[in-house]
């Protein structure tokens, strides 16, 4: 390892770590575009081809569906093959999805599109990919890094709907999938070019360790990775705590991904507001999330995770409540509360979620435990997303939409409340087996 010049620290380069968390930071964003792009794009290919909202809101459904469930998987792709191999392919396959959807002529080519093949791209930049980049390249101000991949990963979803909105409205709706296209194909060539799998392929420390201190590599797996994620699934779906934290975040996903982010623009097109102005609604949602994910990762520091996250979905159910009374043809003062709560408690879920991973099934499992949770989320967004169509092509509104989502928040808030309480006080298994409590 060579020896480092005692300049001052306002002197010292740069670490590559965090060239690196640009990198990823920016293919999260460049993935997150195509996600963005969905809630505008409904309307435009249904009057073009005359499909129905149930059939658009299906292919979303199976995008969201695969983007929770292939997280998993992609991981063990991620140890096996490298993170930079996967990653490029992923937003390679995003790109060359989203060109083709400019020539598809029939729903089934909009659901491999969509739903099979940009959901499996994209289900290779879920959290799992920022969770493995931050936990080989930092340990110190590793929360913070996963803070902010987390937070990027649900904003970057929304601060590109203004432009695509825009796009889409002045140009078509093709326009706006080469602008999804040019994003991804960008960041798949930066990723290439840039990202290096870990801190040992550039003769670096991660950031945070110091010279002569040894780094604690991850436990061995006892078998391939996949199997490691599927025993994970067995031990841990014994217990009460695991199907709990399913269910909830099930609800998470199917009041966020699923419902709003699909459903708001056209909802809000239902009552006379223009496309452009709910997609700038929805980008304000991002900006407040950012100070929702970093508030809620200091409140779980300090209280109990369980309260926290009965709190975030009774005032989620609350608010969902409200939405029909808000919804107007211009921007009412309390759309912008439901607004600025929404975004707050966008991810808010997430850090006391993760918490509670790690509290019960300890340090060493508590990632693949938080991978299938996360792919209960999007199972859950899948189900609000295909049902709210549903019901809007039924109903022809999206009344029953709200009032389902606002009763399944309620409940996941006294399911989380039913969780016991983590025994911390005993040991945390490090080790391959799980630490069930």
């Amino acid at each position: 390892m060579p020896t480092r010049l005692p300049l001052p620290a306002r002197f010292r380069a740069v670490h590559y770590a965090w060239v690196v968390a640009g990198i990823t930071l920016g293919a999260l964003v460049a993935a997150a575009a195509f996600r963005s792009s969905t809630g505008v794009l409904l309307e435009p290919i249904e009057e073009e081809f005359g499909w129905s909202r149930a059939t658009t809101s299906g292919a979303v459904s199976l995008n969201l569906v695969l983007y929770g469930l292939i997280a998993p998987f992609a991981a063990a792709l991620m140890e096996t093959w490298g993170i930079r191999r996967i990653v490029a392919a992923a937003l390679t396959l995003i790109a060359l999805a989203s060109l083709a959807t400019t020539v598809m002529t029939s729903p089934w080519q909009l659901w491999v599109l969509w739903g099979l093949v940009i959901g499996s791209g994209t289900g290779a930049m879920a959290l799992v990919f920022g969770a493995i980049v931050a936990n080989r390249w930092f340990v110190d101000r590793r929360g913070l890094v996963t803070g902010i991949f987390s937070a990027a990963n649900a904003t970057g979803q929304l601060v590109f709907l203004p432009l695509i909105a825009h796009t889409a409205t002045t140009h078509g709706w093709r326009s706006a999938a080469y602008i999804t296209a040019a994003l991804a194909l960008i960041g798949a060539v930066l990723v290439a070019a840039f990202l290096v799998n870990s801190p040992s392929d550039r003769g670096l420390l991660p950031f945070g360790v110091g010279e002569g201190y040894a780094v604690q590599a991850p436990p061995a797996s006892s078998g391939p990775a996949w199997r490691t994620a599927v025993g994970v699934l067995g031990e841990a779906g014994r217990t009460w705590t695991f199907w709990a934290l399913v269910l909830t975040f099930w609800v998470c996903g199917w009041s966020t991904n699923g419902l709003i982010q699909t459903h708001f623009i056209p909802a809000a097109h239902d009552h006379g507001m223009p496309a452009t102005t709910a997609a700038g609604l929805l980008a304000v949602v991002g900006i407040f999330d950012i100070a929702g994910t970093i508030a809620s990762g200091w409140l779980t520091d300090r209280y109990d995770s369980r309260v926290l996250l009965a709190i975030y979905y009774a005032g989620r159910g609350v608010s969902l409540l409200t939405i029909s009374q808000v919804l107007a043809p211009q921007v009412e003062p309390g759309m912008w509360v439901f607004i600025v709560f929404y975004g707050l408690d966008w991810v808010a879920t997430v850090p006391p979620t993760v918490a509670l991973c790690r509290q019960h099934f300890g340090l060493a499992r508590s990632g693949v435990v938080f991978g299938w949770v996360f792919a209960a989320h999007m199972v859950g967004a899948g189900a609000g997303a295909s049902l709210a169509g549903w019901l809007r092509t039924v109903r022809g509104d999206y009344h029953w939409a709200w009032i389902i989502a606002a009763i399944l928040c309620f409940a996941s808030a006294l399911i989380a409340l039913s969780i016991r309480t983590p025994r911390s006080s005993q040991p945390v298994a490090t080790g391959s087996a799980l630490t069930m409590r």
